[in-house]
C-alpha cells in the first residue's frame, strides 16, 4: 500500500512539473536597435586583370636552356627572362664565318690575278718568249745584213724571221693566257657567294639574339609556366608581365542591381588565399549591355584596384563589395529581426515579458544590418526563430 501511495504521489508531482513546463514562455533571443554608419553594398566576386600588360613571345623555336626569372618577380623592359638552346645558331656562324673566310681568299686571289703559282709560271714564260725574241731579233737583224752583202741567203734570212714572229706570238699567247686567269663572271661569283655567305653569318646572329627572350615591358612576371627543356616555336607565349601597383577586378552584377552601381563608387576586395587582406578601390567602368551568364542576366563591371605590394595576381578569383550608399547615424538592426506579414515590413519589438508587432519603414541595408524607421535606439527585436510569434505573446528575453 504504501508503495502504491508512493508512485502515485511521484506520478502526480511529474504531470505537475511537465505541465508547468510546458506552461513557461518560449527562449527567443533579441538584438537591440543602435546607431551607427551603415553602407549599402553590392556583394558579387570578379576575376582580376592587369591594367597595362604584354606578352613575351619565342622569336625563333628551340629547346629551352635556362629560366631566369619566375613568376611574381618584377623585371625591367628588356630583362633577360628565357635562354634558348643556341647550339645549332653557333654551328650556322661558324659556318657562315668559315665561308666568309675562305670567299675574301678567293677574291684577294682574284683582285691580284689570279694564283700566285699560275701567275708565277705564265711571268717565267714571258721573261724566255722575250729572251728568245731577243735572240732571235738580233740574228734576224745580222742575217738581213749578210744577206744585203750576198753573203746570206734568203732562206736563211726567211728562217730566221719566222723565229722572231713564234717567240712574239709566244709572248702574246702567255700575255692572253694571263688575262684569262681572272675574268668578269668570276668576279661576279664570288661577290653572290660573299654575300650570300654574309647573309648566312646575319641569320644565325639573329638565331643567337634571338635565343634570348627578354621582357617587352616593364613590370611584374604574373604567368609563367615553362621548365627547362620544353620545346618552344616561333611565337609561342613565354611569359605574360603587366603593371600590377592598379589591377582591374572585372565583377558581373545582376541586372536588377545595376541601378544601384555607378562610377567612382568605393569597392572593396578580398581573396580567401589571404585572409584579413583588403584592397580599395573603385568602379571604373559600367556595363554597357546585358548577358546571359548561366541562369542571370547580368553587367560587367569593371573595377580599378589599388595594388601597391602587387600580391593581386591576374587571373585570380576574388570576392568584391561595392559601396552604393552610406547613411552616418543611421538606426539599424540585424537583418534577420525583420518579418513581413500582410503585406507590410515590421519587427517583433519586446514590451515587457510580451512582443508586438511593430511595422517598420525599410533604408538602406548590407549583407547583415538594414536601416529602419519607427523603432528607437535601444529597442530590442525579436530573431529569426523556429518559433511562431504573435501579437502579444509572452516570451523568455535571451540577448545572445
Amino acid at each position: 500500500m504504501w508503495l502504491l501511495l508512493l508512485a502515485l504521489a511521484g506520478s502526480g508531482v511529474a504531470a505537475w512539473q511537465i505541465r508547468k513546463w510546458k506552461n513557461q514562455p518560449p527562449e527567443i533571443s533579441f538584438a537591440r536597435a543602435v546607431r551607427e554608419n551603415i553602407s549599402s553594398t553590392v556583394p558579387t566576386n570578379g576575376k582580376v586583370e592587369p591594367v597595362v600588360w604584354a606578352v613575351a613571345r619565342a622569336d625563333r623555336a628551340g629547346a629551352v636552356r635556362e629560366i631566369r626569372i619566375r613568376r611574381g618577380e618584377f623585371v625591367m623592359q628588356g630583362a633577360p627572362l628565357v635562354e634558348l638552346d643556341t647550339a645549332e645558331a653557333q654551328a650556322e656562324r661558324a659556318a657562315a664565318e668559315s665561308r666568309i673566310l675562305q670567299i675574301k681568299a678567293e677574291m684577294e686571289t682574284l683582285a691580284k690575278g689570279g694564283r700566285s703559282a699560275d701567275l708565277q709560271e705564265i711571268s717565267s714564260g714571258v721573261d724566255r718568249a722575250r729572251l728568245d725574241l731577243e735572240t732571235a731579233q738580233k740574228e734576224y737583224d745580222a742575217l738581213k745584213r749578210l744577206e744585203a752583202k750576198q753573203a746570206a741567203t734568203r732562206v736563211e734570212v726567211t728562217a730566221a724571221k719566222e723565229r722572231v714572229d713564234r717567240a712574239a706570238l709566244q709572248i702574246k699567247s702567255l700575255e692572253a693566257k694571263k688575262s684569262s686567269l681572272v675574268a668578269a663572271p668570276d668576279r661576279a661569283s664570288a661577290d653572290a657567294r660573299l654575300q650570300d655567305a654574309q647573309a648566312a653569318l646575319k641569320l644565325a646572329e639573329d638565331h643567337l639574339r634571338q635565343s634570348i627572350i627578354r621582357a617587352p615591358v616593364e613590370g611584374t612576371v604574373y604567368q609563367f609556366d615553362l621548365k627547362p627543356g620544353a620545346y618552344l616555336n616561333v611565337g609561342d607565349p613565354v611569359a605574360y608581365i603587366g603593371r600590377l601597383e592598379r589591377v582591374h577586378v572585372n565583377v558581373y552584377v545582376d541586372e536588377q542591381d545595376l541601378g544601384r552601381v555607378s562610377k567612382k563608387m568605393p569597392v572593396t576586395i578580398t581573396w580567401d588565399a589571404l585572409p584579413g587582406r583588403k584592397w580599395k578601390g573603385e568602379v571604373d567602368q559600367t556595363p554597357s549591355q546585358i548577358v546571359a551568364l548561366g541562369s542571370r542576366q547580368v553587367g560587367e563591371v569593371v573595377c580599378l584596384i589599388e595594388n601597391p605590394d602587387r600580391d593581386l595576381l591576374p587571373g585570380t578569383n576574388v570576392n568584391a563589395e561595392i559601396m552604393s550608399e552610406s547613411v552616418a547615424d543611421a538606426l539599424t538592426i540585424p537583418k534577420e529581426a525583420l518579418r513581413r506579414e500582410a503585406g507590410q515590413n515590421g519587427v517583433y519589438l519586446l514590451e515587457g515579458d510580451k512582443v508586438a508587432w511593430r511595422k517598420v519603414e525599410l533604408g538602406i541595408n548590407n549583407t547583415t544590418r538594414a536601416q529602419v524607421e519607427g523603432l528607437q535606439e535601444g529597442d530590442a527585436v525579436a530573431l529569426l526563430t523556429d518559433k511562431q510569434l504573435k501579437n502579444g505573446m509572452q516570451v523568455k528575453a535571451v540577448f545572445p
